[in-house]
């Protein structure tokens, strides 16, 4: 059975201690992104000793990278997939139960500009509020064009007929991540960031046994066993099972870029959906963190990347679509954050650029070996994705049955409070240091304490970690990230006990790979900060 717990656990040095004295883990989690975290969560709180092990940061990848919306996917619906569309609806529901200080209800509207639109989309979403059931997050209904323009005073009014408003959920990705992590050790389960599988244990039958390890901190590598072991890496899968010579690619990545505006481009806390662009998908203009979140494209891949790059393709395409239909369109120089994300799809039985033809749905598979692999779906459904990866690990790695009891577990639940403990323990550190509760930034009100808090409680090693995916800054405004680096990389060196060396090199990483999240506008150069004092 699991480990008993007391007090908070998910710190990295106290993993690394659990590592060193366990001798076999019932399961070994291979990727520490949506589908791992909740494949360790599911199988942690069924009482299995599970270690989790990620080669970068929590949601690092993908995982961080979504459009930031828990929902059922309307694009879905009208390609009649409406098996998928009605999973994730009953799996939207179950998270806003689970995790309401994490997930909010968010209107949308659609601005029709003929009259057929207004019939088909108003048909459509009346079946995906039906679909929705006992889980519903509210009625669609038709709207005048005087209460579209009431809701979304900025969008271009000439033509307008009106509009549907209907409702989806919007969630801070990169926080459910770390929220999914911090409950999966409460439950029992070991997690390390920065651990990187280097290989696959077998048997002399051939049988996977456990994997081999490198701490990419300390550089001491690690052979680990345990009775199953799976591989939830999303657009890394491939090259996990290239370790089992599995040689049959299973996922082919698709990329999906955004970027971020100030609010004012909307002016508005309704979101915007586009229905139609032409690559088929749909688009959204979505208030987030008091700024404006414009995505995605559908880009077909044939490689994988930690950091992926968006293409000015991309970006052009975002401009010109979202510029049709706001009546201020946004230009290159007003863009204050480009980012992509990788999706998993599984791959097509045939060579083909066209993402429509690869399926949405997750995989589940079971090698020779007995390594079980998971891969696609998305965030909205991770916890179904995890509830199934688990109930195929017992059956392969013949665990003692145990009924999955996520669909009520609360998520980073706070007994006084969402968020409580968490203010508590922050008044706690600035009234050890008053310094620390002043502003990281004059635009953003995250004070230094903040980055204090994340060391000592969120397992962040990166000035990239906090900025990123802790506070995420650098998805919001990358000048205003790279402008805070400095600061972040002092405090985080005085708190974790490291030297000037280290400070000035996080600085310079962190200032490099930030300069890609800038847009390319002539005249307008890449940012450089001094990187020692």
């Amino acid at each position: 059975m699991a480990y008993e717990r007391e007090g908070n656990l998910f710190k990295r040095e106290l993993s690394l201690e659990i590592l060193k004295k366990e001798v076999r883990w019932d399961i070994i989690v291979i990727g520490g992104g949506a589908t791992g975290l909740g494949t360790a969560l599911d199988a942690a709180s069924r009482g299995f000793k599970v270690l989790l092990l990620e080669q970068s940061d929590f949601a690092k990848g993908t995982s961080s990278r979504s459009t930031k919306l828990i929902h059922g996917g309307v694009r879905y619906l009208a390609q009649g997939n409406i098996r998928l569309v009605y999973d994730a609806l009953k799996e939207r529901g179950r998270l806003l139960q689970n995790a309401p200080h994490l997930i909010k209800k968010l209107e949308f509207i659609i601005p029709c500009y003929d009259w057929f639109s207004i019939i088909k989309y108003f048909a459509g979403l009346k079946i995906y509020d039906w679909l929705s059931g006992k889980w519903s997050f509210g009625d669609s209904e038709y709207l005048s064009t005087s209460q579209v323009l009431n809701s979304l005073p900025a969008i271009r009014s000439k033509g307008l007929k009106g509009g549907i408003k209907y409702y989806d959920g919007q969630f801070d990705d990169a926080r459910l991540a770390i929220a999914l992590a911090k409950t999966a050790s409460e439950k029992g389960a070991t997690l390390l960031n920065y651990f990187k599988v280097t290989g696959l244990s077998k048997k002399e039958n051939g049988i996977v046994d456990g994997v081999l390890a490198i701490d990419t901190e300390s550089q001491k590598e690690y052979h680990l066993h345990s009775k199953v072991v799976v591989n939830a890496t999303g657009v890394f899968v491939d090259e996990v099972l290239k370790m089992d010579d599995f040689a049959k690619p299973l996922v082919r990545p698709s990329q999906g870029t955004h970027i971020v505006l100030d609010r004012s481009f909307l002016k508005s806390t309704t979101a915007l959906m586009i229905p139609k662009t032409p690559d088929g998908r749909v688009l959204f203009v979505v208030p987030w963190n008091n700024h404006l979140l414009l995505g995605t494209t559908d880009t077909p891949l044939n490689e994988s990347d930690l950091e992926p790059r968006p293409l000015d393709s991309e970006i052009d395409f975002i401009i010109k679509t979202a510029g049709q239909y706001l009546g201020r369109p946004p230009e290159r120089k007003d863009i204050l954050s480009i980012f992509a994300g990788l999706r998993p799809l599984a791959a097509p039985k045939e060579n083909t650029n066209s993402t429509k033809e690869i399926s949405r749905d997750h995989k589940l598979i079971t090698s020779v070996s007995r390594l079980i692999t998971i891969t696609g779906g998305k965030w909205t459904t991770y916890r179904k994705m995890a509830e199934e990866t688990v109930d195929k690990a017992i059956k392969v790695g013949n665990l003692s049955p145990s009924e999955c009891i996520t669909k009520d577990l609360k998520i980073d639940f706070d007994p006084l409070g969402f968020n409580a403990i968490y203010q508590m323990s922050l008044g706690k550190i600035i009234e050890q240091n008053p310094e620390l509760g002043n502003k990281l930034h004059e635009r953003f009100p995250f004070v230094k304490a903040k980055v204090i808090w994340a060391v000592r409680n969120e397992m962040a090693r990166t000035v990239e970690d906090i900025l990123a995916r802790r506070l995420r800054v650098l998805f919001l405004d990358a000048r205003a990230a790279i402008e805070m680096a400095p600061v972040v990389a002092s405090l985080m060196a005085k708190e974790l006990r490291l030297n000037q060396d280290w400070e000035s090199a996080q600085i310079e990483k962190f200032v490099g790979l930030a300069n890609q999240y800038l847009p390319r506008v002539a005249g307008n150069g890449r940012i450089f900060l001094p990187v020692s004092n």
